[in-house]
């Protein structure tokens, strides 16, 4: 059957889901389930604008969802915290053409000494044509990100915070701290460790306290970069939790042990840096002019549910732990690209029934996976010495290929695999940016909708037009003749049989149109 090489219909604004009209949004009458109810204003409600926030109501923007994110903050945050953007995470944006614009305001580093801080170099032939690591300053990539939603058309209510909610068969309530009260079809939180949200939604939050913590700022020093340099090497042979590092114009990114665990609402102070130093080091290299202060701990906790009805959980809502390995804000941001797509298909109508349930069934697994590799990191860290046997082992350990490989993989996000059911290796799993007529396959991933590539050149999308884009490309680099992408460019068929492939649409897509 001929179809044109690539083809993609305009979405349409009417969903099928909402049961409203202008008049809902306007507030001229209130919804069928009761006049008693706040009118329908928003498909959905976001709690929080972090990285996971904003990058959520993004995702739901490019499928027409109407959506307001509620952040209880006035203002972005002040302190210039690093964070860094892993493999997966620059695929993801590469696949929403925002790749190029983040990357102007990062510093690429490679990608290795991950696990445990262990230095090791990557293994090569990272299958990514984005194999490296993205520092970038945190504020920067949540205005990025922030800025990319409201330019799709999200609303974002700074000074506004959730303080309580009802759900019920159509939608949910929320009431703000200021009394007003909002309503929409579903409700996400994405507000953080101590997500409120989550304690409204009576989720449990089981794992394990604090048991260490760790003080980490940027400052400036009043010694010279030689001395710190040799104070570091010496001390670092033992505890991995300790350094001192330039980070430009004059300042020191500085990691220390703190002396036991605390309230980690309350920042640390300049002097409780002081205090540590002179206990671990023997001086406190004169630090001074601190940038931000701040302390982290090593909780580990997963939400028992991601999805309660219609309200649901996503990032350090639905998970917390250590920052060994850097995973945390690449852990939400990939939350919220697998959430994202699915939500707005339930919004617009068309989702299969068990479609939503996905997102827990997937992302779950992940953020377990997520924690023990992080209680393992945080063990291999301790200066005792069987966590230090352990550590000189598993060092000799990665020098083997295929172990530092399995490590990074596992770091990076780029190893995980969704259970799919059975088929071949890329069954389920990521497919990387590979070249196709039009350039690059992320290029084509833009709008958020699936997508076929058929290399036979005799299959075609038909009814599912309106959801998944067709391109006809006998010369894509692809050992397989044809693949089903999902939105989030996971691989959701792999084969050259028309039936077989109708049956995978309807399986990710809903019924076709026509």
């Amino acid at each position: 059957m001929d179809s044109p090489q690539f083809t993609a219909e305009p979405s349409s604004n009417d969903t099928v889901e909402r049961g409203f009209t202008v008049s809902d949004v306007l507030g001229l009458r209130s919804p069928t389930s009761g006049a008693d109810r706040a009118p329908l204003m928003f498909d959905v409600i976001i709690a929080g604008c972090g990285p996971t926030g904003a990058m959520l109501a993004a995702e739901l923007r490019l499928h027409d969802v109407r959506v307001l994110v509620l952040e209880k903050e006035t203002e972005p945050v002040s302190f210039v915290r690093i964070v860094g953007l892993h493999i997966r995470s620059l695929e993801l944006m590469a696949m929403r053409g925002l790749l190029d614009r983040i990357r102007e305001h990062g510093r690429q580093r490679p990608a290795g000494g991950f696990f445990a801080a262990i230095n090791k170099p990557a293994p090569q032939g990272l299958d990514s044509a984005h194999a490296y690591l993205l520092g970038i300053s945190q504020p920067v990539i949540v205005h990025l990100l922030e800025e990319h939603a409201i330019q799709l058309g999200a609303q974002v209510r700074r000074g506004c915070a959730v303080a309580d909610f009802e759900q019920d068969d159509e939608g949910v309530t929320v009431e703000l701290a200021d009394g007003e009260q909002l309503r929409s079809r579903y409700l996400v939180g994405c507000d953080g460790g101590r997500s409120t949200v989550r304690k409204l939604l009576g989720v449990g939050f089981p794992g394990e306290p604090s048991r260490t913590e760790t003080l980490m700022g940027e400052m400036e020093v009043g010694v010279p970069q030689e001395e710190i340099a040799a104070k570091v090497t010496e001390i670092g042979e033992t505890n991995k939790r300790f350094w001192l590092r330039p980070f430009g114009e004059g300042a020191y990114s500085v990691v220390v042990p703190a002396a036991g665990v605390s309230d980690r609402a309350e920042p640390p102070t300049l002097e409780d840096f002081k205090q540590q130093l002179r206990t671990i080091a023997g001086t406190d290299f004169g630090v001074h002019s601190p940038r931000w202060l701040s302390r982290f701990g090593d909780a580990t906790r997963l939400a028992e549910r991601y999805r309660v009805g219609r309200v649901l959980l996503a990032g350090d809502a639905a998970h917390i732990h250590p920052p060994t390995g850097g995973q945390g804000l690449n852990l939400g941001v990939q939350d919220a690209f697998n959430l994202g797509w699915k939500l707005a298909a339930q919004i617009r109508g068309w989702a299969p029934e068990t479609l939503l349930d996905t997102y827990q069934a997937e992302r779950h697994p992940v953020a377990e996976e997520v924690l023990d590799n992080t209680r393992a990191q945080m063990e291999l860290l301790s200066t005792e010495p069987g966590p230090k046997a352990v550590r000189r082992l598993l060092t000799e350990l990665m020098d083997f290929d295929e172990v530092n490989r399995y490590l990074i993989e596992k770091i990076t996000a780029i190893g995980i695999r969704y259970d799919f059911g059975e088929g071949p290796h890329l069954l389920g799993r990521r497919l990387p940016d590979i070249d196709v007529k039009q350039g690059h396959l992320y290029g084509l991933l833009h709008r958020g909708r699936g997508l076929l590539l058929d290399r036979t050149e005799r299959l075609t999308v038909g009814g599912w037009s309106d959801r998944v884009d067709y391109l006809a490309d006998p010369t894509a680099v692809l050992d397989v003749p044809c693949v089903l992408l999902r939105p989030d460019g996971h691989v959701a068929w792999i084969g050259d049989d028309q039936l077989d492939l109708d049956d995978h649409l309807s399986r990710w897509f809903g019924k076709p149109a026509n």
